[in-house]
């Protein structure tokens, strides 16, 4: 009989091992995919593509015991060799290899040029060949910069006391309402995927107080966009015991302050091959809603035309504006108008037909609503009947505050928007992985 005992102690390295160690001269074992293959003749670069970047490696006739033919790109590769100190390679070092093992070779030739540094070919190219794009440096770094805005937005608010939560994306009601609902059948009744975690963390909030979860939601949404996605992954949470909804926004603002300083120590490899520059975010400007649209008609000489929502040239003029007067990459627009808001939005008492809400614009897009939540049973019951709603199939959410609930509050971050304003892309596909959108259900 065996046992596991734990991770498996493998003899094969790393770059971050090799770099960490005085290896120079010595011998070590490396794996890899081979990216590319650039034969000089008695010397051949092959450079491998490992989790952490690219290491090469060289061959040279009469040294490297085996033939050069018999390596083809794509090839996953182990490689024993000599470690030299090499400034003009990736990380400044090179494998001078001694044998090499194939450890699988690619049944066709690639059909992208994945060795370029920047993929000449079109979005539609790179998505029909997602598992092969992706492999190349730039496309591959962009993910990572997005695994860096997920890390920074769960270990923030795990410092500020909040729990992870995981809630169901099959339901009976959608928590915004609206025709935008995915309908389906679960088991002979009639079911809809959910738009939104809305219902399930604002319960969640009388349990732990505080909660957050990253999950994907879904919105059957007829666009076709630069900026829209069917299903994108939802940065939400929710906490309780709040004074104003001010206090989400300022929570939200220390999110992003943690996360630019992650992405400048952990992930300036990356920052460097998208020649990415990181917003300021020492401070966030806010105003109204109505303020925004006021001062964007007046200094862009533009019309208002709806004066309940903001329509996305006002966001980009908004965006324009406060750059230009504050040089803000960020602003809070807050107080939007109560009819353009969901029914649990907390109105202004100051104002009822403006609500304690916002919306955050990065670079005139948005990227974030938010607000104050409504947390008294029976204002939800005549918000409810004010707007000619039934409470249907909300029971369950109701029970929550009809049994207290302390004020609230929360909001949800698009995660590919906001890595798409981050990057400097013009297309929120180009920071999805696998885009559900319209027209593609593959790959």
């Amino acid at each position: 009989m065996e046992f596991m005992t734990g991770v498996n102690q493998k003899d094969t390295l790393e770059i971050s091992e090799i770099l960490a160690g005085d290896l120079e001269g010595k011998t070590v074992k490396v794996r890899g995919a081979v990216h590319t293959i650039r034969d000089m003749g008695d010397v051949a670069f092959i450079v491998l593509r490992k989790r952490e970047g690219l290491m090469q490696c060289v061959y040279e006739a009469g040294v490297s015991a085996f033939d050069l033919k018999d390596v083809k790109e794509a090839a996953t590769v182990e490689v024993k060799g000599v470690v030299g100190k090499e400034d003009r390679a990736p990380n400044g070092f090179e494998v001078r290899i001694q044998t090499i093992s194939i450890l699988s070779e690619p049944a066709e030739a690639m059909p992208l040029q994945i060795s370029k540094w920047k993929l000449n070919t079109s979005l539609e190219a790179k998505l029909n060949n997602r598992a092969v794009s992706l492999r190349n440096v730039r496309e591959r770094a962009k993910f990572k910069i997005q695994e860096a805005v997920v890390k920074g937005f769960r270990d923030f608010l795990y410092k500020e006391g909040f729990t992870e939560i995981h809630t169901p994306k099959i339901g009976a009601k959608g928590a915004e309402g609206g025709a935008n609902i995915f309908k389906l059948e679960y088991f002979h009744r009639p079911a809809i995927l959910e738009q939104s975690p809305q219902f399930y963390k604002q319960m969640m909030v009388g349990v732990f107080d505080r909660v957050f979860e990253t999950a994907p939601v879904f919105r059957a949404e007829k666009h076709n966009t630069k900026r829209h996605l069917n299903e994108y992954t939802s940065l939400d949470f929710e906490m309780g015991y709040i004074d104003s909804f001010e206090d989400i926004m300022a929570m939200e603002t220390g999110f992003l302050q943690y996360t630019v300083n992650l992405l400048k120590t952990e992930y300036a490899k990356e920052l460097n091959i998208l020649k990415i520059e990181l917003p300021n975010v020492d401070q966030i400007p806010c105003v109204r809603f109505d303020e925004a649209k006021q001062k964007v008609s007046e200094k862009y000489n533009r019309q208002i035309r709806n004066p309940y929502d903001l329509e996305p040239e006002e966001e980009h003029l908004i965006g324009q504006y406060f750059k230009e007067e504050c040089g803000a990459d960020f602003v809070f627009v807050t107080h939007y108008p109560s009819k353009k808001r969901p029914f649990y939005a907390m109105d202004d008492p100051a104002d009822e037909t403006y609500t304690l809400s916002f919306d955050l614009l990065f670079k005139g897009m948005e990227i974030t609503t938010g607000g104050q939540r409504i947390h008294d049973y029976q204002m939800l019951l005549d918000k409810i009947e004010k707007r000619g709603m039934t409470t249907e199939g909300m029971d369950h959410y109701l029970s929550a505050f009809k049994f207290g609930m302390p004020p609230h509050g929360g909001l949800g971050i698009g995660l590919e928007r906001l890595t798409m304003q981050l990057i400097g892309e013009e297309n929120v596909r180009e920071t999805t992985l696998f885009p559900r959108d319209l027209s593609r259900l593959e790959p």
